[in-house]
This record gives C-alpha cells, structure tokens and sequence, in this order.
C-alpha cells in the first residue's frame, strides 16, 4: 500500500477546475535564513532571559516558526527521533491515518479552494499528554 495520503481523489475538485484557472504560476520564493534562537540564554540572568523570550516571540510572530541551539537535546535522541520520524511516514497511508489519536496524524490543506493554496504537508502533532502515556 502506498504510504502517501490520496492527495488526488481528496482534492479531486481543485484538479478539475484547473483547465481554465489561469492564476495558477510558478512561484518563486526569495530565499531567507530562518530566525535561529539561542536557548542557553534561557539561564542566564533576568535581562537576558526577556531578550531571549523577546527574541523567541518576534520570531514566531514574524515568521510562524524558528530554528533553536543550545537546546540540550543530544545528537543521539535527535537521530533516534529522526528514525522513527522516517519509519512512521513510509507506513501505509491507512496504517498512519488509523493508528494515530484523533487530530495527531494532518496532511494536505484541508481549507484549499484553489490549487494555488494548495500546500503539502504531512505531519505528526503529539500532545503532552500522548507523551507522558
């Protein structure tokens, strides 16, 4: 079974108009360095901790999302996170979509009218709660 979710049939409408929708064009996107977040400054003193949460909140205000260092996180949790990251999406679509809580497992832009807003993405949101279980 093929592990990517039916884009095709779920938005079966969007294809169809696509004959005659001429605003349909390449995009080029210029290309930007993503925020990085230095998270050591966390435990420094007051002054820099706010700098750090001041930094932290332009960021995701600005652009949605941040790259972070000095996280603590080891380079062998992370390659093991990555792993699994891997084994999970090669699963079948159905395996995926079944055995993950409700809302956890999003794919696709569920809100596209149009195949310009149409932006792929397949993710995993786990909740705390999901975590400490």
């Amino acid at each position: 079974m093929d592990p990517d979710p039916p884009l095709h049939e779920t938005y079966k409408p969007l294809f169809a108009n696509t004959a005659d929708d001429h605003r349909l064009r390449l995009v080029t996107v210029e290309e930007r360095e993503l925020p990085l977040i230095d998270l050591s400054c966390l435990s420094q003193k007051e002054a820099e901790k706010e700098k750090c949460k001041e930094e932290i909140s332009r960021a995701a205000h600005e652009w949605g999302f941040f790259q972070v260092m000095n996280h603590g996180i080891s380079m062998e949790l992370l390659q093991k996170f990555r792993e699994e990251q891997v084994r999970v999406l090669k699963q079948p679509f159905q395996d995926k979509f079944l055995n993950f809580s409700d809302g956890s497992y999003r794919w696709g832009t569920p809100t596209a009218t149009s195949l310009g807003q149409l932006s792929w993405s397949e993710a995993f949101h786990i909740p705390i709660t999901d975590i400490s279980r």
